[in-house]
Order: structure tokens, then C-alpha cells, then sequence
């Protein structure tokens, strides 16, 4: 089932729904919001501000960014989740376990974030850690990219399980640049050859099973002088040759590894145009409205599969599951150690 939304997700200021937000809400141009820690003061607050979000426009896709460790902008009434690269360090001793607890990893956050009102995170991260980027560092699985495989594999199968949909990025892979694409262009020169023997084989592997994508602020000179993200090359590399199906969401554009196609109108209708289905600009009201002017009259089609389509628990319902607390425990502990 296809549904169609506008081309455009964004943010907002604060932990409740402001009057003007409504209005901007309403624009057809609008298909999504994502939350961040501004957003957020706990579990209770965050699905009732999901629910204000929807008596607005119910159709919105509702988005977090909840991997684990560094990257966890809910705290309050939700399991601590390690960093993913924290659980994969004993793949190699364990791997049948480690497995298993990936896949109950996936479960968990999947009914976390569904009791929370939200339709997805944007995980897992596929990124092979080569141990040169510090941005993408420890939210890598590993540095081994058929453990990823295996692992991120595993917790797909457990966000599926629970009904939420999973976005692997960030293709072809950020993990073998140094510099951070949220303040400047990474570039990777390495051979394509190379590529494909290693940052691509997640990507490749869990295409069929992903439901949605996020492409890289890099440049791969090997194959495009563009980034991923604006680049019909690498978009088309990710349809035709990996044969994924699913929806391609942008990194946030206004980070500065997006500067490359210019304003903030330009790089939605670049990235639009090279193959995303939707965009995220967020932490700049100004740039969100110069990107909604620029898309008027565009939208999108999406999976259908992307929304939460089951009925939401409630997080006090999940306390009484006794797989919940026996993962809850687990996830705890080795996000302490």
C-alpha cells in the first residue's frame, strides 16, 4: 500500500506543539517530524505530543533518532540503550548470542518507540567503523562488515517483530572519513573496488529487508563527484544494482556537508531530484520554510509500512512483559560497563 505526503520532514522549537507549528504543520508541503532532546523531557510527554501532532495532520510520519549511546535523545521512561558497537564487541566470542540480543535489541526499542507515538527511528547504523571516523565511531556495530550484516540483520528482524519500520544508513558507508559532515564535505577517495568489498556489503546484504535509507554527506570520487545524497548515481546504484524498495530519506540539510548544492530551497529539490523521496531540514526554521516554498506542489510516495500500524502500548504495559525486562536489564548493565 502506497500512501502519498508531502517531500518535506522538519522539527519543532519545544516539548509542546506551539499555536504557529499548527499552522506550518497544516502546509502540504509537510510529510514528517522528527524529535530531538528539545523536544523531549520523558516517555509520557513524548507520545503526548505525538498525539497533539496528529489531531493536526494524523497522516505525518513521526521520527526519532534513538540508536543507543551517544545517540539516544529519549532518556526519561525508556530502557539506557548501549552503544551498538558495545554489543557487537563480543560477536566474535558469542555470535549466536550476540545475534539474539540484537534482535531483542531491535524488539525493544521498536515497542519503546511505539508506546512513545512515533512511527520510526532512523536505525540501525550500517556504517563500518574503520577507526577513523569519530562521528560514526562506536554507533557501528563493528569493523567487520559481515558481523554488521549479521547483527544489524538481527535487529531489523526485532524492530519487524514489533511492528516499526527500520532505516539503515548512512550509504555507501561514513565510517572510513575523518571529517564530520555535520560541519563540513567528508571526502572518500577510495577505489570503488574497495567500496563494494567493504562499506557497501551491509547495505547490499539488508536491502531487501530495509524499509528505508539514509544517504551520506560524502563524496566518493571513485564514482561521483556529487554526495550520496544528491547524487542519482549512487541513489540509482541503491535501486537497481542493490534492488532496494523502500523510501530514501536526506540527512539533515542543513548540515554542512549539504552546502554543496547550495541554499536551503536548492538542496531540498537536489536531493529530491537525485532520488530522495523525502527531505529533513531541521534546527533552522528559516531554512524549513525556504525548503517548503521551494517543494510547493511536490509530494511523495511512501510505503504504507512506514507508519506504526499496530495498536500502541502503553510503556507501563511493556514493564509487565517478561522479555522486556529481562532485555531492559541486559541493555542497562552493558550500558553502564
Amino acid at each position: 500500500m502506497i500512501q502519498t505526503l508531502g517531500p518535506v520532514m522538519l522539527d519543532l522549537e519545544s516539548v509542546t506543539l506551539r499555536g504557529e507549528e499548527r499552522d506550518l504543520l497544516q502546509r502540504p508541503e509537510v510529510g514528517g517530524v522528527i524529535l530531538f532532546a528539545r523536544n523531549v523531557e520523558h516517555a509520557r510527554q513524548v507520545r503526548e505530543l505525538c498525539e497533539a501532532i496528529r489531531r493536526v495532520r494524523p497522516e505525518l510520519l513521526l521520527a526519532i533518532d534513538q540508536e543507543g549511546g551517544r545517540v539516544q535523545r529519549l532518556h526519561e521512561g525508556v530502557t539506557r540503550l548501549p552503544a551498538m558497537g558495545r554489543i557487537g564487541r563480543d560477536y566474535q566470542v558469542a555470535p549466536e548470542v550476540t545475534e539474539r540480543l540484537c534482535l531483542d535489541t531491535g524488539w525493544l526499542l521498536g515497542m519503546e518507540m511505539a508506546a512513545c507515538g512515533l512511527d520510526l527511528t532512523f536505525a540501525p547504523v550500517l556504517d563500518v567503523d574503520s577507526g577513523i571516523s569519530s562521528v560514526i565511531g562506536d554507533r557501528s556495530f563493528s569493523s567487520d562488515p559481515q558481523a554488521i550484516s549479521a547483527m544489524a540483520g538481527a535487529f531489523i528482524c526485532g524492530l519487524h517483530e514489533a511492528g516499526m519500520a527500520a532505516v539503515g544508513k548512512h550509504f555507501p558507508g561514513h565510517g572510513s572519513v575523518a571529517a564530520d559532515s555535520h560541519l563540513e564535505l567528508p571526502v572518500d577517495e577510495r577505489p570503488l573496488d574497495e567500496l563494494r568489498r567493504h562499506d557497501l556489503v551491509p547495505f547490499a546484504e539488508l536491502a531487501s529487508r530495509l524499509d528505508g535509507v539514509m544517504p551520506a554527506h560524502v563524496i566518493y570520487t571513485a564514482f561521483d563527484s556529487r554526495p550520496a545524497g544528491f547524487s542519482p548515481s549512487w541513489l540509482g546504484l541503491l535501486r537497481e544494482s542493490l534492488g532496494f524498495k523502500g523510501t530514501i530519506f536526506s540527512d539533515d540539510l542543513g548540515m554542512a556537508g549539504a552546502g554543496f548544492a547550495g541554499g536551503p530551497g536548492d538542496r531540498a529539490l537536489a536531493a529530491l531530484d537525485a532520488g530522495c523521496d523525502m527531505v529533513l531540514v531541521c534546527n533552522d526554521r528559516t531554512a524549513a520554510l525556504e525548503a517548503l516554498e521551494a517543494c510547493r506542489g511536490r509530494t511523495t510516495r511512501l510505503a504504507a509500512r512506514l507508519r506504526y500500524g499496530r495498536a500502541r502500548p502503553e510503556i507501563s504495559a511493556l514493564e509487565a512483559l517478561g522479555r522486556w525486562r529481562r532485555v531492559h536489564a541486559r541493555l542497562e548493565a552493558l550500558a553502564s560497563s
